[in-house]
């Protein structure tokens, strides 16, 4: 599956869309600021929640990070854990707010 871009996400949530949006960050940067219903699941513990993610093997998860590094290897883990539908959120939160959203 092919990324998400801000402009994409944005659109998709004013359209009220449920989605899944995981932010990978440490849990005091998702506190300085987030995106709408992110769940905040820091990339270091992200094996210890995959039990919790195991309804979603094959629904679409959007990960992001503050600038797409660690969300990027959150998605290729999560693809290596057999999850079907991981999008990166292309230039992560910086650009999700660069894009004035």
């Amino acid at each position: 599956m092919s990324d998400i871009t801000p402009t994409e996400l944005h659109q998709r949530q004013q359209a009220h869309e449920n989605l899944t949006i995981i932010d990978v960050r440490e849990t005091w940067e998702h506190e300085e600021g987030r995106i709408a219903d992110a769940q905040n699941i820091p990339l270091n513990t992200l094996p210890d929640k995959l039990d919790d993610l195991a309804e979603l093997k094959d629904q679409e998860i959007i990960v992001h990070c503050k600038g797409g590094g660690r969300s990027a290897s959150a998605k290729a883990y999560l693809t290596q854990q057999g999850f079907t539908n991981v999008r990166n959120l292309v230039g992560g939160y910086q650009a999700y707010l660069a894009a004035g959203i």
